[in-house]
């Protein structure tokens, strides 16, 4: 089964990258234009309404928000005689993105601060989320979602995924707009996600053709700089608009990632070998224990001893030598991986050890 279930991986990697290339990504979607970005919102607040999975009576924060609360409310009350079973103190995130207006909804994420045990049918009440100037942009409350679920019992536990951390989808409100505007004289920087001197001056080309002007000019290996062209003068945004549908064919480096712990590859298209030979081969080792008993003589003074057993077995299957060739393609590489029948697991050894000796032309990224 694992065999199949290789051999139809490898034969995915041979169908898309021996696909014809498109015609190339959209600017939009390698660049970000300079100073629309999006800001982090922090604030503190509380979960209501758990059913006994809270924060415990030790954790004084808790105690000390929730009798805050409640004064503030105009409720009087002995502040030793709470108990914060149902509630928990939480951190609430969120991200307001560029020209969000006000009323905007945003999501909201709730992480336990406290030892509550899960945040499973609580709700946030109102949390004022704060940006780095400690100013209030939005305001967050509602019920929280969690994707975990977290089950106990006198002599068992079972919990699966995080339940002490949830969303709240759109449940934050913008109350503050962060300013912005275009720029004046029409200079707009494009950086791009990924640098890459190729990418950048194919992208310079592409908007200097289409616009049949030389309004872009490459600064460096990140940033494109382009002029607001005299056609669009009163028009900015429909000229970046127009910028950003313009398709460019990026390049990247040769680049192999893997995930040893869940034996996940991901292979570049310019992934090149040398020449080098590849010798596949599983061993196989098995090792048993035993006890056995020495029982002394009758009318003997001896004593019954259990003997310890091991029994030791190695098994090796024939290794099988596949020469590849100097810059082979990574749909090479995929098939001649394929007629070894190598595993995922197999297959990054494989390339840790060609890395190593110097065959590989790519970066190896570890996981």
């Amino acid at each position: 089964m694992k065999k199949k279930q290789t051999i139809l991986v490898l034969v995915f990697w041979l169908f898309l990258f021996s696909a014809t290339p498109s015609s190339g990504a959209r600017i939009k979607d390698l660049t970000e234009l300079k100073g629309v970005r999006d800001n982090q919102l922090v604030g503190y607040g509380l979960v209501v309404g758990l059913n006994d999975t809270g924060d415990s009576s030790n954790n004084g924060l808790t105690m000390q928000t929730v009798a805050n609360m409640m004064e503030h409310l105009g409720v009087n009350l002995d502040r030793d005689d709470l108990d914060v079973a149902n509630v928990a103190a939480v951190m609430v995130t969120a991200k307001l993105p560029p020209f969000a207006k006000l009323g905007t909804e945003i999501d909201a994420l709730v992480s336990s601060l406290g030892d509550a045990e899960s945040l499973s049918g609580g709700t946030l009440l109102r949390t004022p989320l704060l940006g780095p100037d400690d100013t209030v942009y939005a305001v967050a409350q509602g019920p929280v979602i969690i994707g975990g679920i977290s089950l106990s019992g006198n002599a068992a536990e079972v919990e699966k995924n995080h339940p002490t951390v949830g969303r709240i989808p759109d449940g934050a409100l913008v109350e503050q707009e962060v300013p912005f505007a275009l720029p004046r004289d029409g200079q707009y920087v494009l950086h791009l996600r990924e640098a890459d001197f190729t990418t950048v001056t194919r992208m310079q080309k592409v908007v200097n053709s289409s616009f049949k002007e030389n309004i872009a000019r490459a600064r460096d290996s990140k940033s494109l700089e382009v002029r607001l062209p005299k056609a669009f003068a009163s028009r900015p945004v429909q000229f970046l608009s127009s910028l950003e549908s313009l398709r460019v064919q990026p390049d990247s480096k040769a680049r192999i990632v893997v995930n040893e712990r869940t034996g996940t590859i991901v292979m570049g298209a310019e992934v090149r070998l040398s020449t080098v030979a590849v010798a596949h081969g599983n061993i196989k080792l098995s090792i048993k224990e035993s006890a056995a008993v020495s029982q002394p003589q009758t009318f003997s003074q001896g004593e019954t001893v259990a003997i310890p057993e091991t029994e030791l077995d190695i098994e090796e299957e024939d290794a099988r030598f596949m020469v590849m060739e100097k810059g082979v393609s990574i749909g090479d590489v995929a098939s001649a991986l394929n007629t070894i029948g190598v595993t995922p697991r197999d297959v990054i050894t494989i390339f840790q050890a060609i890395k190593a000796a110097g065959a590989l032309q790519a970066e190896l990224v570890i996981l």
